[in-house]
């Protein structure tokens, strides 16, 4: 009986496997035959910054799938209103949009049916103070800082 072992890492999930070598051979072709799938579901996590600048966040399927409302509540993001812009933002950036306006994160609630915010533009700068969020040029991201904050 000779003993084996495999550490792989695709995306963020990490598999370790110890025992014999037929069974460790078995879970690593189980393991690449899904790897697509499963770099879908879970992709790498960005950290740290590039050239000063903050890393956008990667949409984020967990987060996608919930509605406005819920989600802001769940973050506890209902009363203030620069979390509450910055969680309307992280969850439409979760959603797929890459760079957004202050314009899209007003859309955004009223479309979900939530209070709108008295000065988004204001909500904006403040985050960019926070390092939640990065202007460029007209529109912005949440970076992964401001995501993490949530």
């Amino acid at each position: 009986m000779s003993e084996a072992k495999i550490q792989i890492k695709l995306g963020s999930i990490e598999f370790v496997g110890e025992g014999e070598k037929e069974w460790v051979s078995q879970q690593l072709d189980k393991i690449l035959e899904r790897a697509p799938s499963l770099i879908a579901i879970a992709p790498a996590q960005m950290t740290g910054t590039i050239g000063g600048t903050h890393i956008a966040m990667i949409a984020d399927p967990a987060i996608a799938q919930k509605n406005l409302a819920t989600f802001l509540k769940e973050k506890n993001a209902t009363t203030s209103q620069v979390k509450k812009f910055l969680a309307t933002a992280a969850w439409l950036e979760a959603k797929g949009k890459t760079r957004m306006s202050t314009a899209d994160v007003a859309k955004a609630l009223k479309d979900s049916n939530q209070t709108r915010l008295g000065n988004p533009s204001d909500c904006l700068n403040q985050n960019v103070a926070k390092g939640h969020c990065e202007k460029e040029g007209a529109q912005f991201f949440v970076t992964v800082d401001g995501k993490a904050s949530l």
